[in-house]
């Protein structure tokens, strides 16, 4: 009895708002957006929650970290429409995405530790090593795919979809590869083995670029894993505030009311 007296409390926008440091404006938004159940009203108009709304209140920002707003929202409008099926796959697609998201990870990770220093000499198509001391080291085409076991169409294709940035030899024409063409040629070859499509390698060969190379590297990787590990975590949390709010639902003899319940 004492719990289903708690769960009738009326309680204002401005109550929930205060807990959580949000405006008002925002818990009407979230009323607006499923993430909150449709509130009762006053004959005057005015919004009146109760423990309920709170408890769908809590879960909602729990589950912010771990899937993200738009995920969030959707979790929380199917529990409140009755259908928590619907919120259970979206909740295993967020778990999907951040196993996919490891995966990556890893597979980044064991083809940055399979690169090895890179031994190419400068050279002129169909010539001799012709490169002096402390020169940049170059190569070209053929010798490349050659050294990569693969046809120089394929670095061809890499090129075309800006995965490799051959500068072209002005007197000649040729495609001309530098330290750094020939490290992204490697890492696309190690990705591309482990089954990653170009799409999925385009964004990860532009952060070793903007890293400077892959040493520097290591420490946005450290963060991507630090990241993911967060929002491992986060999720663990929303579904403890969800599991909660369901428990705190099935419990609740007005969570249908569209009327103010009955004063206490």
């Amino acid at each position: 009895m004492g719990r289903n007296l708690q769960s009738t409390r009326q309680l204002r926008p401005v109550d929930l708002a205060r807990e959580h440091g949000l405006s008002t404006q925002a818990i009407r938004n979230y009323e607006e957006a499923g993430a909150l159940p449709a509130a009762a009203r006053t004959p005057s108009g005015y919004r009146r929650y109760t423990a309920l709304h709170a408890g769908a209140l809590r879960a909602f920002l729990a589950l912010l970290p771990g899937h993200g707003h738009r995920t969030a929202t959707a979790i929380m409008r199917a529990v409140n429409e009755g259908a928590a099926e619907e919120a259970f796959r979206l909740i295993d697609e967020s778990h999907a995405l951040l196993l996919d998201d490891r995966r990556t990870l890893r597979a980044v990770e064991n083809a940055l530790r399979d690169l090895e220093p890179a031994t190419t000499t400068e050279t002129e198509p169909g010539g001799a090593p012709g490169g002096t001391l402390g020169a940049p080291v170059v190569t070209f085409i053929g010798p490349l795919a050659e050294q990569l076991g693969i046809r120089p169409a394929t670095l061809r294709a890499w090129e075309r979809a800006g995965l490799v940035r051959p500068r072209r030899d002005p007197r000649t024409g040729y495609r001309v590869y530098d330290e750094a063409d020939v490290r992204d040629a490697r890492l696309v070859h190690q990705l591309r083995r482990g089954g990653y499509l170009l799409e999925q390698i385009a964004p990860l060969i532009t952060q070793v670029r903007a890293a400077g190379g892959l040493e520097p590297l290591e420490a946005a990787l450290d963060d991507w894993r630090g990241r993911l590990s967060a929002r491992g975590r986060a999720m663990l949390a929303g579904a403890a505030a969800l599991e909660a709010y369901l428990r705190e639902r099935d419990r609740d003899p007005y969570r249908g009311c569209v009327s103010p319940p009955p004063a206490t």
